[in-house]
């Protein structure tokens, strides 16, 4: 019985230190073995189609463009009858409305048709898309430690992400399966000692370009849990 009972304690105290000794940059490698395998986001050249579904207002369809070695991002827009898209080769912007670019100041207020907003989106829509690769990219800054925490009832493992002043001043948490290294949730502050911010819950699988992309990402407040929304995923052919 004693000998049972040493192994056992011997077996916890390995699996224990197998634990504790995983590094944030060993997780954020085995993730991103997971969701891209073969390498592809940087060379990424490809599209696909988002559906964000908010309450009590109607469906955005957005079917972005994207070729990182050339710089180039598309995103086109169509929302209550209304087709706007922002193009950008490198740091020239076009806008148009309609498929038109002769549009009129009311519009442009209206439908918020500037670049600094198109740049806010192709922002969004890379780094997103983009994770968790994009985790790597300069000016993120991992934390020193792994963290488990348990989030609605499944425990993961986390990694906590900052960024240089210049590239944004959100403190993010990354959550991740401890035996697949998926992503599945990540959640981001403002401020944390206030707890505001949002959380991101990840759910499904959809390949584009090699890469496993998050299905479905719902949305809500870190306060108080409210929903603010979903993004669907759709690849194009």
């Amino acid at each position: 019985m004693r000998t049972i009972v040493t192994i056992l304690g011997v077996l916890l105290i390995s699996s224990t230190g197998m634990a504790q000794s995983i590094t944030p940059k060993d997780v954020l490698e085995k993730s991103i073995a997971f969701h891209d395998p073969n390498n592809n986001w940087g060379k990424f050249q490809g599209s696909f189609k988002v559906v964000m579904e908010t309450p009590n207002s109607s469906n955005r369809s957005s079917v972005i463009h994207l070729d990182i070695p050339k710089q180039q991002f598309v995103l086109e827009v169509e929302k209550d009858g209304a087709k706007y898209a922002y193009s950008f080769d490198k740091k020239e912007c076009t806008i148009t409305l309609n498929n038109s670019n002769d549009i009129s100041g009311e519009d442009r207020k209206k439908y918020r048709l500037t670049c600094e907003r198109g740049q806010k989106m192709r922002d969004y829509y890379t780094y997103l898309y983009g994770l968790p690769m994009k985790i790597k990219d300069p000016g993120a800054h991992l934390g020193e430690q792994v963290e488990r925490k348990t989030f609605k009832g499944k425990e993961y493992l986390v990694l906590k992400v900052t960024y240089d002043e210049n590239v944004g001043r959100d403190v993010w948490y990354f959550y991740f399966d401890p035996s697949t290294y998926a992503m599945e949730v990540y959640q981001f502050y403002h401020d944390v000692t206030k707890g505001d911010g949002e959380y991101i819950t990840l759910q499904g699988l959809e390949e584009i370009n090699g890469i496993k992309m998050p299905k479905t990402r719902a949305w809500y407040y870190n306060k108080n849990n409210k929903y603010l929304g979903t993004d669907i995923l759709e690849a194009q052919d």
